[in-house]
């Protein structure tokens, strides 16, 4: 390794998902050979140097023994895999993982790895993202973490998660731009024949894929009444009225359902739907908060920051450019 050099590492285990060890290795290298300065020296660690057996049935040889790697360290990154369940249970992998993470500049995981960062209590307090179908027994075993399921990637502070599989390279990608900008991540894009970065707020779930409706029938009207007229009065108590039951009752209801409460889960419909609108017309700012039920451009702005932490002005510029680029 050469001084100066970006050490990264990533984590694998028995059964990790191959695609979540090598959409970062692939993004990172494809970087290496455009030029960086400074590069990536990217390292597979695992638990005693073993060798990663993929749920693929493809071998990787790890170069690096966990328990052994040293600071400092760029960036560490944590992948998935059938097994997360069990390796979230074993203390001498976490110990590691949090061990690793002292010394890393940045922390981050792909798909079912974030719930590794969690079980670490690397993401106590933070808002984190995992693959849509794990999102809500990630949330219900990590009541500290803010997990929402929808964006592809999410940076909190310098921990980033990321959603299913392929999204992890949409997060390197990031990770790239934020190191050495965007012309030199469209150029890794371009070179490896992906779309030009997928902003990290767009869904990871389309109607093709998208979660199954609530169970619920209550929970399932109601989520329907609030996506058809996200203007109207969908306060907590007003809904509650709507399906006959009390607010406490709904609040259940909704936790087991959507793992959210009402309101919060009608503040998130409601940015979204902006978002959409940000990127698809020219509606002042007043017209989209008016459109999606905001009182106020102000309240529009508070809700973007806590769920894209930008501004909607800056999300629309950046839509704008990206799709420019594009």
């Amino acid at each position: 390794m050469a001084t100066g050099d970006r050490r990264v590492v990533i984590i694998g285990y028995d059964q990790a998902e191959l695609l979540d060890i090598a959409c970062p290795s692939d993004v990172l290298d494809a970087a290496n050979r455009l030029g960086v300065t400074p590069r990536y020296e990217i390292r597979l660690a695992s638990m005693g140097g073993r060798a990663v057996r993929c749920a693929s049935g493809l071998t990787l040889a790890a170069q690096v023994k966990l328990e052994q790697v040293a600071g400092p360290v760029d960036t560490m990154i944590v992948a998935g895999g059938w097994t997360y369940l069990e390796q979230a249970e074993d203390q001498r992998f976490l110990d590691q993982v949090r061990r690793v993470a002292r010394m890393s500049r940045r922390v981050a995981s792909v798909c079912v790895g974030s719930t590794l960062l969690a079980a670490a209590g690397l993401l106590d307090g933070r808002r984190a993202t995992t693959h849509w179908f794990y999102a809500d027994k990630m949330a219900e075993h990590y009541p500290a973490v803010t997990v929402d399921p929808a964006p592809l990637f999410i940076k909190d502070g310098s921990v980033y998660t990321s959603a299913g599989v392929t999204s992890g390279l949409d997060l390197t990608l990031a990770l790239v731009e934020e190191d050495h900008g965007a012309v030199l991540a469209r150029a890794v894009a371009r070179n490896l024949v992906t779309y030009l970065q997928r902003p990290g707020n767009q869904a990871q779930v389309s109607v093709y894929v998208a979660a199954p409706p609530p169970e619920h029938a209550v929970v399932r009207e109601l989520v329907n009444l609030i996506e058809a007229d996200l203007a109207a009065d969908l306060r907590t108590s007003t809904l509650a009225c709507r399906a006959g039951l009390s607010t406490r009752h709904l609040a259940r209801l909704f936790e087991q359902q959507l793992g959210s409460t009402p309101s919060r889960y009608v503040r998130g419909a409601r940015t979204r739907a902006a978002a959409r609108l940000l990127e698809s017309t020219r509606l002042p700012l007043t017209g989209v908060a008016a459109r999606c039920g905001f009182s106020s451009t102000e309240t529009l702005r508070q809700a973007f920051l806590d769920h894209f932490q930008t501004s909607p002005s800056v999300y629309r510029m950046v839509h704008r450019r990206r799709a420019a680029a594009g």
